[in-house]
């Protein structure tokens, strides 16, 4: 089906009353980008994130606009010809496919060699010959699709660990990609943690994509920092512990993640930008770790530190 692309300027006008006034109109499915409003989202979740990406920043400045999408036909126009006449705008229109934003996004992922041994395949696509073990993941899901640098840190340092015989840990899950990884590189079990509760569903979705993954896995949504009836279900003895979430995160929880641990256990963590890396080693240290690893890339860093002492 075609459709048409309808984009107004609201500087000055007012996001709230313009979006009133089209669903006066019939028009309710809009989607409002403003600078302001990111702004405020950012200053309000800071918990959430130690940094937020240049070009995400710079995309978004100066921008008050609304975007709506109508049919490309006679209904569309007329809709469109009611906007014109009872608001006295003239959105700026573009044509549109349905695929454009459906589909399209899929042509961003294809299979990606990560670390020594693994292959991470979106689930529509099937990898080339290699000889590396398959991770199959559904990109559009949560974040962790093996694309950014702390995702692709952390899977190097997972595959030195999964082997049979360990059962790991995945603090702040997303899409369950560390602890799928874990389990189709030998892992036996794996339980995955995540505050989001939409965790449940897509790392069971992504597990079920991987035949050895079937089975071995369970999902626990709740903060694990705050919730002790949390962390008894999620148990003790674990080899591998992964979390890949934001400094001010993994800081406190370096004090709980040995409550999870066994012998020889090695606690992998990253999500760490640049400058808050002697934050996350302190921490590590003082909660009685050793720091086996230390590696970086595109300014984030990634920590696997062995239990030296535990609990």
């Amino acid at each position: 089906m075609k459709w048409m692309q309808a984009v107004i300027d609201t500087n000055g006008l007012g996001t709230e009353n313009l979006c009133a006034a089209l669903s006066d109109i019939g028009i309710d499915g809009v989607i409002t980008e403003d600078e302001a409003e990111f702004r405020e989202f950012l200053e309000n979740n800071k918990n959430l994130w130690d940094y937020v990406d240049d070009e995400l920043e710079n995309k978004m400045r100066g921008v008050s606009r609304i975007r709506f999408y109508l049919p490309d036909n006679n209904e569309g126009r007329k809709t469109l010809a009611r906007v014109r006449s009872r608001l006295g705008i003239s959105p700026e229109i573009s044509p549109a496919d349905d695929g454009d934003w459906e589909n399209n996004w899929r042509d961003f992922f294809k299979p990606s060699e990560t670390g020594e041994r693994l292959i991470i395949v979106p689930e529509w696509e099937t990898a080339p010959p290699s000889g590396r073990t398959e991770l199959r993941i559904d990109p559009g899901l949560l974040f962790g699709t093996g694309t950014h640098a702390t995702t692709r840190l952390c899977l190097s340092a997972v595959e030195k660990y999964a082997v049979p015989g360990v059962r790991a840990l995945d603090i702040g899950c997303g899409s369950g990609i560390l602890a799928i990884a874990a389990l189709v590189l030998g892992c036996d079990e794996a339980v995955c943690c995540d505050i989001d509760p939409a965790a449940i569903t897509v790392v069971t979705r992504n597990a079920e994509l991987n035949d050895t993954a079937k089975g071995k896995i369970r999902v626990l949504s709740g903060d694990i920092l705050t919730d002790a009836g949390m962390r008894k279900a999620a148990g003790t003895g674990y080899k591998l512990i992964t979390a890949n979430i934001t400094s001010d995160v993994i800081i406190p929880l370096c004090e709980t993640v040995g409550s999870f641990t066994g012998k020889d256990a090695v606690f992998i963590c990253s999500g760490i930008i640049d400058g808050r890396d002697c934050d996350v080693s302190g921490a590590l240290l003082s909660a009685g770790f050793s720091i086996i690893e230390h590696t970086s890339a595109e300014d984030w860093h990634c920590f696997t530190a062995a239990v030296s002492r535990i609990p």
